[in-house]
């Protein structure tokens, strides 16, 4: 089960108490889950269809709680890749009528295509709980959230931009920033701050998904500050074990040389500690020496053994032998 399926199901079993609550989250099923079949001349049906099968039985339990609705939720098999059963509630034709306007889809018992109102109806949705309902009618019917544990993603996906705009000020009024697009046809309200989703959770009432969302969310937020702290690391430590390779080889030219003996005591000294404990940090190095001395100290002198080197390789190069740098042993 996905975890989308679970947080339906989860808010599926919630509770109905209010009517006008009730009222708001079918207005929302059939807003995002429903189709208006007409059937010849001012006959029309109303469908709604889902795969999810607790979602249709609370949809079959706000149909009777709120508009004393019985109705049959008939089962057929869907023909995708993914073979499902699509659970398909319908409201005869008798009732079709005042049920539009009572979910205030309609104004009035005459019906006209052009008139629908397939935007969030404004009066059902006055009270808090009314509005969490609508959302939460509303992820039911047309919403999914990716499992945490790949990415933070929410949306609903709906047929009419009016209705997309309406859900994204409906968020708005609880500080959850819903951004739309359209593709192909569709206007999609999303989500992808993981705080954002966790509180969009909690709106709509799904407390078992939050607590689940929040472990996954803390262990990924553990072991990506790990990582961040390892990869640090491993990078501090590339970076010694370069720059001690590159020291230790100009080291070697001065062997190669010999000059290295040579050089005045502070940097013979350093000279011979960097060949012995070539893992050994600048720190390291300069609590190693006679008179210890610090990090950008040692940095400083070790430099100078670098730059006598390089004009030792410049010497070799325009055929000058055993020519020592006089000007680069000043300390």
């Amino acid at each position: 089960m996905t975890f989308s399926s679970k947080i339906k199901d989860e808010l599926s079993r919630n509770e109905i108490i209010d009517v006008c609550c009730a009222k708001a989250e079918i207005a929302a099923l059939v807003r995002t889950a429903g189709y208006i079949n007409f059937k010849g001349l001012k006959k029309l049906e109303i469908e709604m269809s889902t795969e999810n099968a607790a979602i249709a039985r609370h949809i079959f339990k706000l149909l009777k709680f709120a508009f004393d609705i019985s109705t049959e939720v008939s089962v057929k098999r869907t023909n995708r890749l993914k073979k499902k059963n699509s659970y398909n509630i319908r409201i005869e034709e008798e009732l079709s009528r005042s049920f539009l306007k009572d979910i205030q889809l309609t104004k009035d018992d005459e019906l006209n295509f052009m008139n629908f109102n397939y935007g969030v109806p404004k009066d059902l949705v006055k009270n808090d709980c009314c509005k969490r309902a609508y959302i939460r009618g509303s992820f039911m019917g047309c919403g999914s959230i990716s499992d945490p544990e790949k990415s933070y993603h929410a949306e609903l996906v709906n047929n009419k931009e009016e209705h997309g705009k309406g859900l994204c000020k409906l968020l708005k009024k609880y500080n959850i920033n819903g951004k739309m697009l359209n593709r192909k046809n569709y206007f999609i309200v999303y989500v992808k701050e993981s705080e954002q989703i966790s509180d969009l959770l909690s709106l709509m009432g799904a407390y078992n998904a939050v607590l689940d969302f929040e472990n996954i969310r803390a262990v990924k937020e553990t072991r990506n500050q790990i990582n961040r702290v390892i990869n640090c690391e491993t990078a501090n430590l590339d970076k010694i074990v370069d720059t001690s390779m590159r020291q230790i080889n100009h080291i070697k030219i001065l062997k190669k040389h010999k000059v290295i003996d040579k050089l005045p005591e502070n940097l013979r000294e350093l000279a011979y500690l960097r060949l012995k404990h070539s893992n050994a940090s600048l720190k390291e190095l300069g609590q190693m020496l006679n008179s210890p001395l610090g990090k950008s100290g040692v940095n400083h002198r070790l430099r100078k053994i670098e730059e006598i080197a390089e004009e030792l390789l410049e010497q070799e190069k325009r055929g000058v032998k055993d020519e020592i740098p006089k000007s680069n042993f000043k300390k």
